[in-house]
């Protein structure tokens, strides 16, 4: 099959770029490959291209000298093996990378001062030791060694070898350690708390005292005897008149491209671009405990497999994805990306004294995947339903972090077991929504209601009124639940049978509030989450809402820095940024595997069509609903 422009890079491609680096930029040894990705070529290239036509490939790699800590981006033509650019991002911190964080659990235990200052808290048997290295942010980076690449830790301990480590945390331990040697700095021993006698922190079956797993659970099974209704080729998806293209990279994990129906575009593009994760607690534990889940790790790297019956149920077709390590050398995570049908309930449905009763049954077709970072899961579920509509759900799981203490606990989180808390924080989710409803040329409108007086013309009281306002200008906007205020990206020239712009909404179900200060660590590092709505025109180039180098950060270099400029946004190509995600006040309930907490979003159609698209849905065969 042909490749296509879109489709991600091949492990073949990830050893070129890399090998095209080390000939003519003297890339060795001592350096690390943090990302590597398919320069994706112009929409308009995009657009255009058929089977058959030129596909010139290229990658954008992002890779650190160790020795001289000093960074670099750089552009590879694969099609030509040559490097089309080539740039010093001085004063910058890449990614982690997943063996530096092996590696520095490797280096600490084998240190001395380390293996010491665990023997003082009665910890000798190492291999139930857990380090879980964390990025700075730099204003909290210890002065003598803010110009190092520099991670900190928390130390953790198992009870048993298949433990809980997040069960026992080593409170007032932490480890500053360089990175690029894998020297430890220094060892911050600050206080320490007995470990509570009565706590229990396991969730493997057989660890959970006395537990007795239920018999009164029956099979379910879903079987589609007929087969699916949707056709994979390549990375090509297509279901009941939605198309689109699977993509993924080790920043974003999964990326859908051109999305449409029936023959019409949607979106160009729809990914994740960022993840805060702030911890509110101001303790020694947890005051720099600020995570940006996308820009210093990767939802890619931390993509996991899925299992059949497990996470997900039915008929199901896997997709693989191919990523690299540190050293560029590829890798596959099998069952990576997991699309699969589901029944969604009743579609539509009326009864009539006369026609009787009409229903049809909805289905949704379903493309997801899992990333675990460290003790939390994030589940990811992009679902497509027969009417147009798009909905974007994460499921967040895992394991709490949590501190023992003794006395009174801490105001800033929930006692969740024997002297035990977990603290209150916070998911800040940023979706990159590159939108394109029916043609590039889109026009993002605000949307609320207005009850207008009571008089004449509204006797009653009883009048609302729906007010749009074209948004002309980049920035973030917000929400407001009393005037139903929200956005919807309309386009600019298409009209549907009624004269109205054909439309998708935005609706938000879980936008949170940043609850913060404006000089806060949190808010100078990530402005982002001081709106739940940004509008920006399109710039290939303004990918990552908190800047691109988010390790070590001390400023939002992102949307509250591009959106300064004051572009327009009118019949343009825009990009609508959403900002949702988790208000965790942690529950009992979560402890010490945590329910999944469930976030979403739609974008609905409004407009796009010149009435119920669904009325060539038939009856459920077999079924009595005519």
């Amino acid at each position: 099959m042909t490749a296509h422009p879109l489709d991600p890079l091949t492990a073949d491609e990830f050893r070129a770029a890399a090998a095209v680096l080390r000939r003519e930029k003297g890339v060795g040894e001592g350096w690390r490959f943090a990302g590597i990705e398919l320069r994706e070529p112009a929409k308009d290239v995009v657009r255009s291209w058929q089977p058959g036509d030129p596909n010139p490939r290229a990658a954008r790699v992002t890779c650190f000298d160790r020795a001289a800590n000093a960074a670099y981006t750089a552009v590879v033509s694969l099609t030509d093996d040559a490097v089309l650019e080539w740039t010093a991002v001085p004063g910058q911190q890449p990614n982690m990378t997943v063996d530096e964080w092996h590696e520095a659990h490797v280096a600490l235990i084998a240190d001395e001062r380390v293996i010491a200052s665990l023997a003082a808290r009665g910890i000798t048997d190492l291999d139930l030791v857990l380090i879980d290295t964390w990025a700075y942010g730099h204003s909290l980076i210890p002065q003598q060694f803010a110009d190092r690449r520099v991670g900190w830790t928390d130390v953790w301990v198992r009870e048993t070898p298949n433990g809980n480590p997040y069960a026992h945390p080593v409170n007032g331990l932490h480890h500053v350690v360089d990175l690029n040697t894998m020297e430890l700095l220094d060892i911050e021993d600050t206080f320490s708390v007995a470990a509570p006698t009565g706590a229990m922190g396991e969730y493997i079956p057989a660890l959970v005292p006395g537990l007795v797993q239920r018999e009164d659970i029956k099979t379910f099974e879903v079987t589609q005897p007929e087969g699916v209704s949707f056709a994979l080729e390549g990375n090509e998806l297509t279901w009941l008149g939605w198309s689109m293209r699977i993509g993924f990279n080790h920043r974003e994990g999964l990326v859908l491209h051109r999305v449409g129906i029936d023959g019409r575009s949607v979106a160009h593009r729809m990914s994740f671009a960022e993840m805060v994760v702030p911890y509110r607690d101001p303790g020694e534990d947890h005051y720099r405990r600020t995570a940006f889940d996308i820009g210093e790790w990767g939802l890619g790297f931390m993509t996991t497999s899925l299992e059949l019956g497990c996470d997900c149920l039915g008929e199901i077709t896997y997709v693989d994805a191919v990523l690299h390590d540190s050293h560029a050398e590829p890798y596959a995570i099998k069952n990576a990306i997991c699309i699969h049908e589901e029944d969604d309930g009743v579609l539509w449905k009326h009864v009539d004294e006369n026609a009787g009763a009409e229903v049809r049954r909805s289905r949704r077709l379903v493309v997801s995947f899992h990333a675990t970072v460290a003790n939390y899961e994030y589940l990811v579920y992009w679902r497509f339903y027969q009417d147009g509509q798009i909905e974007c759900e994460v499921r967040a799981t895992g394991i709490m972090v949590t501190s023992t203490f003794e006395g009174t606990p801490p105001p800033h989180g929930t006692v969740v077991d024997d002297h035990t808390t977990a603290p209150i924080h916070q998911h800040f989710i940023v979706a990159r929504l590159d939108m394109e409803v029916d043609t590039p040329d889109n026009t993002v409108v605000q949307v609320h209601t207005e009850a207008p007086p009571t008089g004449p013309g509204n006797p009653y009281g009883m009048a609302l009124v729906s007010r749009s306002t074209p948004v002309t200008t980049e920035g973030g906007y917000d929400l407001d639940w009393a005037s139903q205020r929200g956005y919807k990206v309309t386009s600019a020239s298409r009209r549907n049978a009624w004269g109205a712009p054909t439309s998708y909404k935005l609706v938000p179900t879980a936008a949170i509030p940043a609850l913060a200060g404006p000089g806060s660590p949190l808010m100078q590092r990530a402005g982002v989450v001081a709106h739940p709505v940004w509008v920006t025109p399109f710039d290939a180039a303004e990918r990552w809402p908190s800047g691109e180098f988010c390790n070590q950060s001390s400023q939002d270099a992102g949307l509250p820095e591009w959106t300064k400029a004051g572009r327009s946004t009118e019949a343009t190509d825009v990009v609508l940024w959403h900002v949702f995600g988790l208000h965790h006040v942690p529950r009992v309930e979560d402890w010490p595997v945590m329910p999944v907490d469930i976030v979403r979003f739609e974008l609905k159609p409004t407009g796009f069509f010149d009435r119920n698209p669904t009325l060539d849905v038939p009856p459920s065969k077999g079924s009595h609903c005519h």
